[in-house]
């Protein structure tokens, strides 16, 4: 597996300096283009090489997470062409690990994470993307995001609505935080703001990336 550990990344600081005269006028404009392109080009892969590419993802959390005794770990539903980690997600009991899913409880506050395994029931959310209709709630020790996009700075371009970032942001214990998305996905930077959490770790079909906070 290639792994790279980034500290302090050339292009984030020289982004960092010049970011008051290279961020775009409308922001918010700029990341909906970016994220519609990119959801469409990954749409575009087919289901084949989707699941393809989520099985080499699984492979390399597996050999970058190695021991996960007594872990909680969240992942999420798939949508909208995301990797489909659901199957790494449901074996990590035989690791010794316990698997969660995020519930939106209200629009605009913080996800939750409930337990969860293969054959608990699911109910439909707020966004319609099913999570456990019941289950203890917990702080997941690892937290696996979905990229639509990210940068060489290790920040994520997500769907728009923050909830990952707000919650995470309120964590009281800082849980571990993945990013999975496809390689095709990279941009130069996503314009990071004060309220964008970067990822601690990347991980796409063919590299790992290790970020030093």
């Amino acid at each position: 597996m290639r792994r790279s550990r980034l500290s302090s990344p050339p292009c984030f600081l020289d982004e960092l300096e010049s970011q008051a005269e290279d961020q775009p006028d409308d922001l918010p404009r700029w990341r909906r283009t970016q994220r519609d392109r990119l959801i469409a080009d990954r749409l575009g892969l087919g289901v084949a090489i989707r699941s393809l590419y989520a099985r080499q993802m699984a492979e390399r959390l597996n050999r970058f997470l190695p021991d996960l005794t007594n872990c909680t770990v969240s992942g999420y539903w798939p949508c909208k062409g995301e990797p489909d980690l659901r199957p790494w997600l449901s074996s990590l009991g035989i690791r010794g690990a316990r698997g969660a899913l995020p519930v939106i409880v209200e629009k605009n506050t913080a996800l939750r994470f409930r337990l969860w395994r293969a054959s608990d029931p699911l109910e439909k959310g707020i966004w319609n993307i099913p999570h456990p209709a019941s289950g203890a709630e917990v702080d997941p020790d690892i937290v696996i995001v979905p990229l639509v996009g990210f940068d060489c700075a290790g920040y994520r371009l997500g769907y728009g609505g923050g909830y990952f970032d707000r919650t995470l942001a309120v964590a009281p214990n800082r849980p571990r935080i993945i990013g999975v998305g496809y390689a095709q996905s990279r941009l130069e930077t996503i314009h990071p703001q004060p309220h964008d959490v970067p990822m601690d770790v990347i991980v796409t079909e063919s590299e790992a990336l290790e970020y030093e906070r």
